[in-house]
């Protein structure tokens, strides 16, 4: 009986129709809420395993931008801690590069060992090889980053240093001519756009630290091991240096994103609790239309109960039909995101996702069920609340009245 009257006939298409927006509503609701949801949920695990893939969970830095000397001490002592993995010295400076163009870099210089293990880094080699990385005369450079400048794998690259050296004539910038030995996609436009990679001896030449440092970078196990080894750590360290974690380092930017996604959540679930509203007006009119039918079945012996129950089961339904579908719409929708977002830009040929803008290559989805359990499980229980009172007011109709006005 609930799903007859839902098929309404033509006088009462309205009715219908509203019906059928509430259903759409809660599905698109939950197809959003789950897509958006998932988006956020990629971007954080897509953007932390590249981040921490090419940068430590621990970066120690020696005090006012100095050098770090004699760390090898330091070195043994943060081996020992059991949630560390490795070590690694390197050496990050500030240059002018220039190719056929110029543009600013950042030059990170490592040992061919450390470079070999960032699976980010040496897994993605486009153009070139790591095999002459150990040369104090050979770089890695971003494919962007070479873009920019014009140049490519074997192609000749000037570095200018601002720390430049003291003659007579004054500071003279410090300038030297590198070989390109290979060209990487990390798939994060700001290591793709700004950075250089060189060897530790080749950098600490460069920069002129000697034997110095400008950082130690620490690597746990795991980014959460790391976070519970934080006093061991810092134990270990056990000399005048400053010790930020991969939280302190991406602080703001892991803060925005959280922020965003708690925003994002309360923005979509009111396309849910609107189209509940839309199944209260439904139920409402269909309610007000019914009215003749409803005493006709209680005079015929339905209880107030049973009435309630044919209008509860009429809203319900909406709610379930939609939910379910918006379930299926979601989950379909994040695992061809790829697909849909070329076919989009194929027909309007604009670039809905510019790397420039959110420092990915491509649209990441990471579906967490108890997120999509506790999204349908929102949609649900907002549908039959919704349904409640027009069952009731269903219910605590006077057949007398209804017949006498009829």
């Amino acid at each position: 009986m609930a799903l007859r009257y839902l098929r309404a006939r033509r006088q009462e298409g309205f009715i219908s129709v509203i019906a059928l927006f509430s259903f759409l509503g809660i599905g698109l609701g939950v197809a959003t809420l789950i897509i958006v949801m998932s988006v956020m949920n990629g971007f954080r695990a897509e953007l932390l395993d590249r981040i921490l893939g090419l940068n430590g969970h621990y970066e120690i830095r020696a005090p006012e931008e100095t050098p770090l000397v004699d760390f090898d001490g330091v070195i043994a002592r943060l081996k020992d801690v059991p949630e560390v993995v490795r070590v690694a010295p390197i050496v990050e400076g500030q240059v002018m590069a220039s190719g056929k163009q110029a543009s600013g870099a950042l030059v990170r210089g490592m040992s061919p060992e450390q470079l070999s293990s960032l699976n980010v880094l040496s897994s993605n080699i486009i153009d070139g090889s790591l095999d002459n990385f150990g040369d104090n005369n050979s770089l890695l450079i971003g494919y962007r980053l070479a873009r920019t400048l014009g140049v490519k794998a074997g192609d000749k690259l000037k570095l200018i240093s601002a720390q430049g050296t003291a003659t007579a004539f004054g500071t003279m910038p410090r300038v030297k001519t590198f070989k390109v030995g290979g060209l990487f996609e990390t798939g994060m436009y700001e290591y793709d756009n700004g950075y250089i990679y060189m060897s530790l001896k080749a950098a600490q030449t460069y920069f002129r630290l000697g034997d110095g440092v400008t950082a130690l970078e620490v690597f746990a196990s795991d980014p959460d091991s790391a976070l519970e080894a934080r006093r061991e750590i810092v134990n270990a360290v056990n000399i005048r240096a400053y010790i930020y974690d991969w939280q302190q380092s991406r602080a703001s930017f892991f803060n925005a994103l959280q922020v965003e996604r708690n925003v994002m959540f309360l923005i979509l679930t009111l396309i849910i609790i609107v189209a509940a509203f839309n199944i209260i007006s439904s139920l409402i009119m269909l309610v007000k239309d019914k009215g003749r039918d409803v005493a006709i079945l209680r005079t015929m012996g339905a209880t107030r109960g049973m009435i309630m129950r044919v209008f509860f089961i009429a809203g319900a339904s909406i709610g379930v039909v939609g939910t379910a579908f918006g379930f299926v719409l979601g989950l379909g929708f994040c695992a061809n995101i790829d697909r849909i977002k070329g076919l989009i830009e194929g027909l309007t040929g604009a670039e809905l996702f510019s790397a420039e803008i959110y420092f990915l290559s491509n649209l990441p989805a990471k579906i967490d069920p108890t997120e999509v359990t506790t999204v349908v499980v929102m949609a649900l229980v907002l549908s039959l609340l919704a349904t409640i009172y027009p069952s009731w007011r269903a219910a605590r109709l006077d057949p007398v009245e209804a017949l006498r006005y009829e």
